[in-house]
């Protein structure tokens, strides 16, 4: 699953089975229970104005992690930005509500039913009546036609990276008149409601040179709100301008850029005045959130201010204390430099009062990932045990709670609160509880205290693998890459980008006993104390565990570089959890560009961090994350995006019955039952809904954290001076003049 999409769709899997009497499915909620999928745990914050109170015109800038090296969102290679402009530009039959479900788009369908479902299963869609190209054609038949052939997997001539659904068509054709397109299946299918979103011209889709590359850096005939004018790598930015031949309600930006600008640079980017829109991490967050409070002879000294002061301290304390006049010459220099420095940030912090930050939860969660292709991951004990040790509650406080944004742990692997499928299925794992995850440790033959051969070194380097672990095999590796996870976007699947404090110990390792042995007062009647160099003894509850000579320590993997805080936050604290029933977690970084290709695909991990999305269409898009990892034909293990190498026949086999379920409520309970044993595999732990922060001018409208909804791109834009306020905003004239 990644955030625009999905790689390859698995095949059936091969049987597994679960411990026995491992599995406990909760009971599903019957006829007449309160609905478990809920409310979303935060709405969308995107400062709605009507229409009426939005300028006519104005460019808006908006911060994007690349400038996309297609814009064919079904090749390997598109991003989260090659998706948001196809949003723009291309029609979708079906887009996301606030809700994360599937709504019609009625500026492209008036209407689109299961119309037969006996011999076969019939769809037919009727296409609003004004929907056009941009260069005047009907969008029709031929373009479903062209699309469907293109994303069948019959023609190998066209290099696509997805074509679930569109295999399980037979036949697209005219209905009784131009704008009816019927669709028929050679297999049920339920998620047919994710097919032609986005829906590309026949121009595109009609033959394998121009699908390969005729829609990498341009798209000439597009349908939507917006149009491509051009992308410019050199500028590093897409420049999209409004689309004449639009029949919808008309756009009331005139151009929207987006701009690649790394998420370190972006309060430079907000406060120099070159974007108007970019979602940022915690600490640019706080920084804009000062920024508009009133500023007083009471404000505390923020940022280099602080240093500043720090540094004239320890010159007047150099000078009293006579240092010599190179001293004296170093300080000044040093000054001068927090001086600059500390005006840049005064600087910034005045333009960033021109911002507010809008907040909501993403479309997606981050995991805690537990290999078990081999080592002691791959007993299911043991893996129980890790996920039994974990305060869920404790690490989505940690993330949320100082962002102001609902803590509630994350209860689903297939949905998110709000969405259809979701239900809070955790209970089949069973709740926190040391003494049991020590128990399921002691089963699988891990016990506290056991001998431990010693180690040359203790500390490893990153390239050398933790004790407990054995090297990998070629054939439990997969050569299958992923999308880069950029600042830690989780992306294709989002890693988390993240900011914030942490809470580990400084080397990112979980804290460990000083080996004094000594006693606190109060610990021991007088007279108790063994002889002079004894080591106390560990207690049972929190002592090693260990195994054939071996402790047992796991390779917790992360990214490193600007993004990475808040991962090394919430791994820290697993760690310490961990330590108290026995197990260590060795904290390993690694280079964020190789994280997932090196580390996480090839599967060079025992425990690591990353996030998936939630789509509407679970079905279709969890199959590959989650069903069982079968031997290719070549020897190797073929995973598709199952990086935990866990799964089970037993899942496979209620993925594929959701899928050709076209009752909705019969499909979410199957769905519901899957996530359920998902649960008890203990693969993957979800942990908290991650954060969705986004830095937006003051007076820009219907644009910010989106949460699950689709942007409606033809609303956003900048309010008249008669709709901001007595005060205006701050760079309010140059957005609304189309600069």
């Amino acid at each position: 699953m990644s955030h625009d999409g999905i790689g390859p769709r698995a095949v059936l899997r091969s049987v597994a089975f679960l411990t026995a009497g491992m599995l406990t499915v909760p009971a599903l909620a019957g006829c007449g229970s309160e609905d478990p999928a809920g409310e979303p745990l935060a709405g969308a914050d995107v400062a709605a104005a009507d229409r009426s109170d939005i300028a006519d015109g104005g460019t808006l800038r908006w911060a994007v992690d690349t400038v996309p090296d297609t814009l064919n969102t079904f090749q390997a290679d598109a991003d989260t930005t090659t998706a948001r402009i196809a949003e723009a530009v291309l029609p979708s039959m079906y887009r996301t509500d606030g809700r994360g479900r599937a709504v019609r788009d009625a500026d492209y369908l008036a209407s689109a039913d299961v119309v037969d479902t006996e011999p076969k299963q019939v769809v037919v869609y009727r296409l609003a009546q004004q929907a056009v190209w941009s260069d005047g054609r009907e969008i029709g038949a031929a373009d479903f036609a062209a699309q469907w052939r293109a994303l069948s997997g019959k023609d190998t001539a066209y290099w696509t990276a997805r074509n679930a659904g569109y295999d399980r068509i037979e036949k697209v054709e005219r209905g009784r008149n131009d704008l009816e397109v019927k669709v028929t299946f050679s297999r049920p299918y339920a998620d047919w409601k994710s097919l032609f979103s986005p829906l590309y011209p026949k121009e595109v889709m009609g033959a394998p040179d121009s699908f390969n590359d005729g829609a990498r850096k341009k798209l000439k005939v597009t349908a939507g709100p917006f149009m491509v004018d051009k992308v410019d790598t050199k500028e590093d930015e897409v420049v999209l301008t409004r689309n004449p031949r639009w029949w919808g309600r008309a756009a009331r930006l005139q151009k929207i850029v987006l701009r690649a600008v790394p998420h370190d640079k972006r309060v430079s980017a907000l406060s120099d005045g070159t974007l108007d829109l970019a979602e940022i991490d915690p600490e640019a967050a706080r920084r804009i959130t000062v920024a508009a409070l009133p500023q007083d002879g009471n404000t505390p000294l923020m940022g280099p201010e602080a240093d500043r002061s720090a540094a004239d301290a320890l010159h007047s304390w150099a000078v009293a204390n006579g240092s010599d006049e190179e001293a004296a010459d170093e300080e000044i220099s040093a000054r001068e430099k927090l001086r600059k420095k500390a005006e840049k940030y005064a600087r910034q912090q005045k333009a960033l009062g021109g911002f507010e930050v809008r907040k909501s939860l993403e479309p997606a969660y981050t995991q805690l990932a537990l290999n078990g292709a081999e080592g002691p991951l791959s007993d299911e004990r043991v893996r129980r045990a890790v996920a039994r040790a974990l305060d869920r509650e404790d690490l989505a406080g940690a993330v949320l709670k100082p962002l102001g944004l609902p803590a509630e742990p994350v209860g689903s692997h297939l949905a998110l609160s709000g969405q259809a499928a979701y239900s809070d299925s955790s209970g089949a794992l069973g709740k926190p509880d040391a003494k049991e995850a020590r128990a399921l440790l002691s089963d699988a033959g891990w016990v506290p205290g056991g001998p431990v051969k010693e180690e040359k070194d203790s500390k490893k380097d990153e390239g050398e693998e933790a004790a407990g672990s054995e090297a990998d095999t070629e054939d439990t590796k997969d050569s299958g890459g992923s999308e880069d996870s950029g600042d830690g976007d989780d992306g294709t699947y989002v890693v988390g980008e993240d900011d914030g404090r942490n809470h580990g110990t400084g080397d990112g390792k979980a804290p460990h006993d000083s080996g004094t042995g000594q006693l606190k007062q109060g610990g021991a009647p007088a007279g108790a104390y063994a002889p002079k160099g004894t080591a106390a003894p560990a207690r049972a509850d929190t002592a090693p565990v260990a195994k054939d000579g071996k402790a047992l320590v796991l390779r917790f993997v992360l990214p490193s570089g600007p993004g990475s805080k808040t991962l090394e936050t919430v791994a820290g604290r697993i760690a310490e959890m961990l330590e108290k029933i026995g197990i260590r977690a060795d904290i390993s970084k690694v280079d964020n560009d190789s994280y997932f290709k090196d580390h996480i695909a090839s599967g060079d991990f025992d425990l690591a961090l990353y996030s998936w999305p939630a789509t509407a269409f679970p079905a279709t898009d969890a199959r590959p994350v989650y069903s069982k990892p079968v031997p290719a034909a070549d020897g190797s293990l073929n995973v598709e995006q199952n990086w935990t190498r866990v799964g089970t026949d037993q899942v496979d086999q209620l993925f594929d019955q959701a899928i050709a379920t076209l009752d909705d409520s019969e499909r979410r309970d199957l769905i519901r039952k899957a996530d359920s044993r998902i649960w008890a595999a203990a693969g993957s732990i979800p942990l908290y809904q991650r954060p969705q922060l986004v830095a937006a001018r003051k007076n820009l409208a219907n644009a910010g954290a989106f949460g699950f909804a689709t942007p409606v791109y033809e609303d956003m834009g900048f309010l008249k001076k008669s709709a901001q306020g007595p005060e205006g905003s701050p760079g309010a004239e140059n957005s609304d003049s189309g600069s």
